[in-house]
């Protein structure tokens, strides 16, 4: 077979990140009695807070921000967002967001049969994600996927991010894998294809959005199934 490693991105791409968040923030928003702050409705605590810590992880993506300041100022700028006064309890939020949100289970539709798929067909799969050690060791675990994987490089333990070819040198050395049977599944384009093209690693783009760029990915996909047939 051409490829033996497989190197897959963890939110957005296996572990259903909008759907455990929403999850999340619903218990948040109840538990918090946070329709009294004026907030009209879960939904739009929701949406809100989706908003915004997507272009967040954009940021940090680019290099603009660090993780901490994620981790201090996505609540604060969701009430900003929602223009209502932001309480000081903002950062027990994001607290009980990151102790919640790891605890969740929903992977995206065909996830795990694809996993068992690969694995049962003698590929080798790891992780590359720029998340924290703790709260992605946690996700991974809650899903029930951890027995898949050989090796998970984060941003922490290779000290360097997607799309920096550090991470993906780091995760090649640490795998003992060749660049030429190794194969780099994602959902983000800037983290994951084109910081896996910079390394010369061929590479799958997980695009349910159907969104189009300049460059092209070795394969382009819009639902994980798709990627049986390519292996």
């Amino acid at each position: 077979m051409q490829y033996q490693h497989l190197f897959f991105d963890l939110d957005h791409t296996l572990w259903d990140f909008e759907r455990n968040s929403a999850e999340s923030l619903h218990e948040i928003f109840h538990h918090h009695q946070l329709h009294q702050l004026g907030i009209s409705s879960v939904n739009h605590f929701i949406e809100s807070f989706l908003k915004i810590n997507t272009k967040l992880w954009q940021d940090f993506d680019l290099g603009n921000i660090e993780h901490g300041y994620i981790r201090a100022n996505r609540f604060r700028l969701v009430f900003e967002a929602m223009e209502l006064p932001c309480p000081t309890s903002h950062v027990e939020f994001g607290e009980l967001y990151l102790k919640t949100l790891p605890t969740k289970s929903y992977l995206i539709e065909g996830a795990m049969d694809l996993l068992n798929h690969v694995s049962q067909n003698g590929y080798e799969l790891h992780i590359i994600t720029n998340g924290f050690n703790d709260i992605q060791e946690r996700k991974i675990e809650s899903a029930g996927i951890s027995h898949f994987f050989k090796q998970v490089v984060t941003f922490e333990n290779a000290n360097a991010k997607k799309p920096d070819p550090k991470i993906f040198n780091h995760a090649l050395a640490l795998t003992k894998a060749n660049i030429s049977e190794s194969l780099m599944i994602g959902d983000n384009w800037i983290a994951d294809i084109l910081g896996a093209k910079k390394v010369g690693m061929d590479t799958v783009y997980y695009n349910p959005g159907l969104l189009t760029f300049e460059d092209s990915p070795t394969y382009n996909i819009t639902n994980l199934s798709e990627l049986t047939y390519i292996l």
